[in-house]
């Protein structure tokens, strides 16, 4: 059962359970318990499952360990310390595990000094990077506390001598629970989790979470199940305990109407008076490339301000150069530092004043997480400034910013039923010991993430690993367990069987670049999610030249050079946020709302009254926003949730045909709209189409006529799953996570006989295994997963279907339209391709032109109408 915690316990209570050492020790670092302990560190002392949400630097890491650390001393006093394992605390950062190993370090020893002898309480970090002497030296003296990552776990409950220290486990904390649950990492957790509550049967569950929702589901995620029901958790809510500051910001008065060397010009002023106000600041883009153009451009025009005070943080930068700017701002030797999504986690950096979203983080969640990372203190108040510099953009945050302050926190989508990951850890438990095949099924039905796995799903994983597939081993695929259905029981297979496990375990899987090639020429390199983009004939931009996608093979991607249409995928779409799909409800909602002032003519003033009203804007930002909608509704019609606009238009000179369609669901949603539609028309009237996908919508081109609502409507709820399966049966995306779910589930290993193997050979590898596993079935367990992740996980098919059955229903209207350009809410779905041909002022200089025609035609309209 999941319970919510009401009511705080009164501090006298939790002083009644401390150690004196332990309470002489906190009241001389700390004047008063913080909400998150007065709520937590009781509960914990009694071993009770317990999700602990608040917002970074309120204490949540200590109102874990302050119980634990408690029973520790209280057991070292007494002499009744075991040499064992006590606490298992998982972090998804290897940079995390560190911060804690050093943030317990150290109390522990001014609580030897308090006490005036030693305790001999030992924490110790497990992760990749521990070496062979320091993994020897626990086994002779196992840390009390373990600090480790999902990996190191699962390695750890395989590995014979150190599973043995893990039985009987009192405290497993699994820290920023939320950044783990919503990937394949949380779902390989959730299983280890299962397996180390099987040796430690009363363990306690810790979860630690930032901002999220819903907490209900995270909670269910961390208790699990237990004989077919729920395990208790109890959660603490306090998310909201803070006081925050936060802001939308333009550095323009006018977002269109403006030359772009001044737009240029007055954003990086407002970002350097921002700067100067504040001690340090954390600015955060949604780029890598952005990252390193805000960089450059701060010390390009501010010399004398920005030198060796300044750096930059992301994910492409080496493991040394990120620890630097780390340990560099914790000694408060940098002013600001400019990141792209690595500093979101609860890494320590020190004290940061003031956050900076250049752009919209895209959620409402990951605007707080970062948001967070100011004012990490317990009484300081959080401050965030995000930065618009295009009018969809300032809708979106507008809109994000009145979530945030209302406390509407998105949805997490977690993982269900991940086959690839099942199979890892079925070899990995067979290590252990000889089990009964169904005591296996049991265990992985305890997991939140396999709690409605079907057994038909559960016994094609074991056939697999064990071998019935002799074709497999025409591609080296031999069996890693044997089970036997007489006996009904499973054990590990071969000799070679616990190195493969060891060496290859993990769900992240390997990206590289993509070699792009016109014939044997190398014409330069692409991310290979850029790739999974792309279609044949689509069209994109490399080193400011044209081509066409032809083919891929393992890591080369073949184009054409002569190609005089439009870019159709914009060079850093692979790098877009996805917006997330509650957020994009919201600004539906207010699109709805501004649509009906305008139906029932109310005057300017009333509506700049209603914006201000219901959004959290200045008067800049709220003109920009009643200019753009008075546009949109003068020239076409204005979307929203419940209401689907279809605009078409031929573009003057290609005479191409566009058909737009509003549907502001998110890009994930878009996605499986678009492909629905392209493939409808494919198989209906036997023409190929061009796709242009962005959150706000997506559009259908052809040169020649096509029904496109013909398709549309073909697509229904029903079958929408059946029709995306074969719309993405030859994708490049289908490929490329084949080779993911393969590689996870351990039918391409990474590494061999000491041997890596390079991600272009696992690539080929797995499009030739690809054909042989759909010769033995063409729904192969491994391959319905690839299926499974690219619907789920990458997009969203599950609110699609429900956006076709609002339309199935009548709830969701769609409308078409005829326009001579496409209308202002479409501008940026329409341009984002082929302004990847443009400098960046040529981009302003073509939307300020396209917006002078439209405003021009409604003012025609408006003096022919009042004629």
């Amino acid at each position: 059962m999941i319970e919510y915690l009401e009511k705080p316990y009164k501090p006298e209570q939790i002083r009644h359970i401390l150690n004196p050492i332990v309470d002489k020790w906190f009241f001389t670092r700390f004047k008063e318990f913080s909400l998150p302990q007065l709520f937590g560190v009781m509960e914990i002392h009694s071993r009770n499952n317990i999700l602990v949400s608040a917002p970074t630097g309120a204490t949540k890491t200590l109102t874990a360990f302050l119980s634990i650390l408690n029973e520790l001393i209280d057991s070292s006093e007494k002499g009744i310390l075991e040499d064992r394992v006590y606490c298992v605390y998982v972090s998804p950062l290897k940079a995390l595990s560190n911060d804690i190993h050093v943030n317990l370090v150290e109390p522990l020893k001014e609580m030897e000094k308090i006490a005036g002898k030693k305790l001999n309480i030992r924490a110790a970090v497990r992760t990749g990077d521990t070496s062979a002497s320091e993994k020897a030296k626990m086994l002779k003296h196992p840390p009390h506390i373990l600090i480790t990552t999902p990996e190191s776990l699962a390695i750890m409950l395989s590995s014979i001598k150190f599973r043995e220290l893990l039985k009987n486990v009192e405290w497993l904390i699994v820290d920023e629970i939320h950044a783990l649950a919503e990937n394949k990492r949380g779902v390989h957790l959730s299983l280890s989790v299962e397996r180390l509550n099987k040796i430690s049967p009363s363990m306690a569950r810790i979860g630690l979470s930032a901002t999220i929702a819903p907490l209900d589901e995270i909670a269910k995620f961390l208790a699990g199940y237990e004989n077919g029901k729920l395990r208790n958790c109890k959660i603490v809510d306090v998310q909201f305990i803070k006081n925050m500051d936060l802001k939308v910001l333009s550095p323009v008065p006018d977002l269109v109407d403006m030359e772009h060397a001044m737009m240029h010009d007055a954003m990086y002023n407002l970002i350097d008076d921002l700067i100067q106000s504040h001690r340090t600041t954390l600015i955060f883009t949604n780029t890598r490339s952005a990252t390193e153009r805000v960089v450059h451009h701060l010390k390009e025009k501010f010399p004398k301000k920005y030198t060796e005070n300044i750096g930059a943080h992301h994910g492409s930068l080496s493991k040394t150069l990120r620890h630097n700017i780390e340990n560099r701002l914790r000694k408060g030797e940098l002013k600001v530092i400019v990141s792209s999504t690595s500093l979101e986690l609860g890494i320590d950096i020190g004290y940061i004043d003031l956050v900076i979203c250049l752009g919209s983080p895209k959620s409402v969640s990951r605007f707080l997480q970062r948001a967070g990372r100011s004012g990490h203190r317990l009484h300081d108040t959080v401050k965030a400034r995000i930065i618009v510099l295009d009018r969809d953009d300032l809708v979106e945050c507008a809109v994000l910013l009145k979530s945030a302050i209302e406390k509407k926190i998105d949805k997490i989508h977690i993982p269900k039923n991940c086959l690839d990951v099942l199979a890892q850890q079925i070899h990995g438990m067979s290590l252990e010991q000889k089990w009964r095949i169904r005591e296996v099924f049991e265990l992985i039905k305890q997991s939140y993430c396999f709690h409605e796995i079907e057994w038909k799903d559960f016994m094609e994983i074991l056939d697999y690993l064990s071998g019935k597939y002799i074709s497999l081993e025409d591609r080296h695929i031999y069996a890693k367990i044997w089970h036997d259905d007489e006996t009904g029981e499973l054990g590990r297979k071969g000799k070679m069987s616990r190195v493969i496990y060891m060496t290859n375990i993990g769900t992240i899987p390997e990206e590289s670049f993509i070699t792009v090639k016109v014939g044997e020429q190398i014409i330069g390199h692409i991310d290979e999610a850029f790739l999974e983009r792309l279609k044949k004939n689509d069209v994109f931009v490399l080193g400011g030249e044209r081509y066409e996608f032809l083919h891929a093979k393992g890591m080369v991607a073949y184009v054409n050079a002569s190609v005089y249409r439009p870019p159709t995928i914009p060079s850093w779409f692979s790098e877009m946020l996805p917006l997330s799909f509650d957020l994009a409800l919201d600004i539906g909602r207010f699109r709805k709302l501004m649509n009906e002032m305008f139906c029932a003519n109310k005057s300017k003033s009333e509506i700049l009254d209603f914006i201000n009203m219901y959004l959290y804007v200045d008067k800049n930002a709220a003109e920009s926003v009643y200019d753009y909608f008075y546009e949109q509704f003068n020239y076409a019609e204005i979307p929203s949730h419940s209401r689907i606009i279809v605009e078409h238009y031929t573009d003057a000179k290609s005479k191409r045909k566009y058909a737009i369609f509003h549907t502001l669901y998110g890009r994930r949603v878009n996605d499986c709209l678009s492909r629905g539609v392209a493939f409808a028309i494919a198989r209906t009237q036997h023409r190929d189409v061009e796709i242009g996908i962005n959150d706000n919508g997506f559009y259908i081109a052809s040169e020649k006529s096509v029904n496109v609502m013909q398709a549309f409507n073909l697509v229904k709820s029903k079958e929408m799953r059946k029709v995306l399966d074969m719309a993405i049966e030859h994708t490049e995306v289908l490929k490329r996570r084949f080779r993911h779910c393969a590689t996870r589930a351990m039918m391409i290993l990474r590494s061999y006989m000491g041997h890596q193997k390079r991600v272009g050979r696992q690539q080929v590898s797995s499009m030739i295994l690809m054909n042989a596993v759909k010769r033995i079935d063409p729904n192969f367990c491994i391959l319905k997963e690839a299926r499974r992740e690219v619907l789920e996980d990458l997009m969203d098919i599950e609110n699609a279907q429900k956006i076709i059955e609002g339309i199935e229903q009548k709830k969701i209207l769609i409308k078409e339209i005829n326009t001579n350009l496409p209308s202002p809410f479409a501008f940026n779905l329409i341009l984002q391709g082929f302004t990847d041909l443009m400098k960046i002022e040529d981009k302003v200089e073509f939307v300020r032109r396209m917006h002078e025609q439209i405003m021009a035609k409604i003012s025609v309209e408006k003096i022919s109408s009042e004629k």
